[in-house]
């Protein structure tokens, strides 16, 4: 079965850290273009980080800095650790893998609250 299972979400206080998981199965994850994208209420789903195959990556400017992708073709997962969060960073976290097809996850709440 083709899917993607965000996981890693909660609750966490201004400042905190959280990391997120994205661990991708029925495709072959080490060929595909892996990104984080986020969708907080009532905004459009905006791009929060990428990485290639090859493991080059690229980040959103606010984000940059503070969260950083990476990948483990050998646990077909993607990660993204994120410092220094901000109230402003609540949303939904959604996991995106691109190749020859285009597959999302079910996405993964990040609450930034006191």
């Amino acid at each position: 079965q083709v899917q993607l299972v965000e996981s890693g979400g909660g609750l966490v206080q201004p400042g905190g850290s959280l990391r997120l998981s994205c661990a991708a199965s029925g495709f072959t994850f080490s060929s595909y273009h892996m990104s984080w994208y986020r969708q907080a209420p009532g905004k459009e789903r905006e791009l929060v980080a990428g990485i290639t195959a090859t493991g080059n990556t690229n980040y959103a400017d606010s984000m940059a800095g503070r969260f950083i992708i990476s990948r483990d073709n050998s646990k077909n997962t993607v990660y993204l650790p994120m410092n220094s969060l901000h109230p402003e960073d609540t949303a939904v976290y959604f996991c995106k893998a691109v190749g020859w097809r285009i597959i999302w996850g079910q996405g993964t709440q990040v609450t930034v609250s006191s």
